[in-house]
């Protein structure tokens, strides 16, 4: 078997593509992998360790690496960067610690490390300024005090507050930045150091983490990085060095080194603002300002990003984001050396694109070291070409980039979508179907490409997974495929001098979709509400309140139903992925906790009972609600299968019989009636 096809068989068994280094030196050498950055600013219900786990098959053909949010307690609802416990309590925004040991060693299993995200430039306090926990690991005891904390911190205040408690700070000032609001560590301590190492340990080696990323390394001296790096020994290490001028990223990066070896990568900055300022101004010349991974020495430690929690949004507020033609930029970023880290919400609202996109770096072989050229520049289009292990890669990006062909023979295209478009060499010899494995609604087409010299190449395919003969169905170069409703294999070959080449496999699930009306329902008894506020957000973002100010839409008249009195809301699901969050509230300051991912009818009731920030608890009682359709028992299996919703809305209709796991399979959570029987989907 020939190297392209090694690589090929290892994309379609989701193996990892480069050994793992045991001393990786801050980033593996000729690193092939993509990473996930799996979470947005305020990401609490799409970055659940549940659901997280639960993508892990559709992730693993394309990610090597997902950077996950600080995974400990923090004191309350977090996004984790005011961290607090290190060893002691890991049910955090996210999840419980049983569910992030799962969702880790289900990562793992697919061939996914996790990279786990770890702030130690400063750290919270239980009740006051210095009253650091106190949390016992491997039999030991680590407690921080107020002679861990740096001389100057917050401006003084820190000190000040010291006398007052008769307490005496670090006598050694910050080796960084000050940030003014939490207590910045003071990395000179050597209890700081055996806490930080003894922390590392937990993460990497009880916890299972496969890497970790620094936050906020602006804030202490880079050679603390080096002397954790030495004792964690992480094969996977990344920095947040939050700077835009690439002189400075280096001085961090060389700033790290042990024994003259750098023991860190950095996250790419300098080229996230060369992207940036491509997409948001249309002026595709300025990627030749480049950046860490454009460096011949220093791209091995770039791990490259286009937008993530800090650029993109914080809360309802812009930061620093991509405005315009972020698959573009995508496809600059993951046609170039360095490591790529794609932005999660990238990934959900384009996972078309950016899975074509990493499927053909990869047959390409594309790695972090790979060389690379600029073919054409100009302000309309940027046209580069990366060699990788086992070929090259050719990108064309921008709003030309539609209508680039190479002028060189010996290119075919792969795949192309907005603004982007990716070549192979002819001497590839496959085929590639422009639809990856996946979902898909409403009769979606696949086109076939043919990469081959051979101009006569015809292609081969079934939709059944039977390997392609001779004597398959055939066709030419560019042919559309209908996909057939319901689970479907594709498998495709080329089909030269009557033999057929390696055979391509794509996995589909075909659906029927149409937009559809859903109502929230709550009941109050057992609180003594009269009213009930609606604040809701999330899916497609078509879902926010009429009263954008809190606490949003007031119900005040009930409706009856099944013998109680309910509130509620109607809203409409307007695409496969959409969905609704809530919080009810009494009034602005008397709320319920959130109820995320709802995609269908609901009814919930709110509990006398509170969670830890106050807010009361609900229970979903959806499935104790009757329908209008009586459960019964066929004396006979049905010729044709239907699913309805509870509203009466056809879900799907098969056109033999199925049963009923199959024909609710992927469905939302919620309740349908399969052939006039109620089935709960959970």
């Amino acid at each position: 078997m020939n190297r392209f096809l090694k690589s090929a068989a290892a994309i379609a068994c989701g193996l990892c593509l480069s050994p793992l280094n045991a001393s990786a030196q801050g980033w593996p050498s000729e690193y092939e992998g993509v990473m996930l950055q799996g979470f947005y600013w305020n990401s609490y219900d799409a970055s659940q360790w549940t659901k997280l786990e639960s993508e892990a098959d559709d992730m693993a053909p394309y990610f090597k690496l997902i950077w996950v949010p600080q995974s400990a307690y923090c004191g309350g609802k977090s996004m984790g960067y005011n961290d607090l416990y290190w060893f002691s309590n890991y049910n955090s925004s996210f999840g419980t610690e049983q569910e992030l040991r799962s969702m880790i060693g289900t990562f793992k299993k697919k061939g996914i490390g996790t990279i786990a995200d770890v702030v130690i430039n400063h750290r919270g306090t239980v009740k006051n300024w210095f009253d650091f926990p106190e949390e016992t690991y491997k039999g030991k005891t680590y407690k921080m005090t107020a002679a861990d904390v740096c001389a100057g911190d917050d401006k003084g205040k820190a000190a000040e507050e010291a006398k007052k408690q008769g307490v005496s700070l670090s006598a050694n000032y910050d080796t960084g930045e000050d940030w003014d609001g939490m207590r910045d560590l003071d990395h000179n301590s050597a209890n700081v150091q055996n806490c930080v190492k003894a922390y590392l340990d937990l993460l990497l080696n009880d916890l299972g983490y496969a890497g970790v990323r620094y936050d906020m390394t602006k804030g202490y001296a880079g050679r603390f990085t080096g002397l954790y790096n030495k004792a964690a020994n992480p094969t996977y290490s990344v920095g947040e060095y939050f700077d835009g001028n690439k002189t400075n990223v280096i001085n961090w990066l060389n700033a790290t080194k042990v024994d003259d070896k750098i023991m860190s990568a950095a996250f790419d900055f300098p080229i996230r603002y060369s992207m940036r300022d491509a997409a948001n101004n249309g002026n595709w010349s300025k990627l030749a300002n480049g950046g860490l991974a454009t460096d011949v020495v220093y791209k091995r430690y770039a791990v490259t990003f286009l937008e993530n929690h800090d650029t993109e949004k914080r809360s309802d507020a812009d930061q620093d984001p991509i405005r315009k033609d972020t698959l573009a930029a995508n496809a600059y970023m993951l046609a170039m050396p360095g490591t790529p880290c794609v932005f999660y919400k990238h990934w959900t609202d384009c996972k078309q694109d950016i899975k074509n996109m990493i499927l053909v770096r990869y047959i390409a072989g594309i790695h972090n070291e790979s060389r690379w050229s600029c073919t054409e520049n100009s302000a309309k289009r940027y046209v580069v070409t990366t060699t990788g292990k086992n070929m090259k890669l050719r990108a064309a990006v921008g709003t030309t980039a539609n209508a680039y062909t190479p002028t060189d023979d010996g290119w075919a295209l792969a795949a192309e979508g907005y603004h982007w478009r990716y070549f192979l060499p002819t001497s590839a010899e496959t085929v590639f179907p422009s639809l990856p494995s996946g979902e898909y609604y409403n009769g979606p087409t696949v086109t076939l490409r043919a990469i081959s010299t051979a101009k006569d190449a015809q292609i081969v395919y079934t939709t059944d997974g039977t390997a392609p003969t001779a004597s398959s169905a055939k066709v030419t170069n560019g042919a559309k495929i209908a996909l057939p409703d319901g689970k479907c294999t594709l498998k495709a070959a080329l089909l030269v001098n009557g033999k057929v080449g390696a055979i391509v496999t794509r996995t589909y699930s075909v659906h029927k979709f149409e937009a559809y009306n859903i109502a929230v329902y709550v009941n109050t008894d057992n609180v003594g509400w009269t009213n009930c506020y609606f604040w809701t957000w999330g899916g497609d973002d078509t879902h926010a309140p009429a009263n954008k100010k809190w606490p949003g839409d007031n119900v005040t008249t009930p409706t009856e139903k099944n013998g109680k009195k309910w509130y509620s809301k109607q809203f409409k699901i307007n695409t496969p992925t959409d969905y609704v969050n809530f919080v009810f509230a009494k009034s602005s300051s008397v709320q319920t906790a959130d109820v995320t991912g709802i995609k269908a009818n609901a009814y919930f009731e709110i509990l006398n009972q509170k969670d830890s920030q106050g807010h009361y608890l609900l229970k979903n009682v959806t499935a104790d609600q009757p329908t209008a359709i009586i459960d019964i028992a066929a004396n006979a299996a049905p010729a044709t299968t239907t699913v309805v919703a509870t509203d009466g809305r056809t879900v799907r209709r098969f056109k033999s019989a199925v049963s009923a796991a199959e024909a609710v399979d992927g469905l939302a959570a919620g309740i349908y009636i399969v052939n006039g029987k109620k089935i709960l989907v959970r």
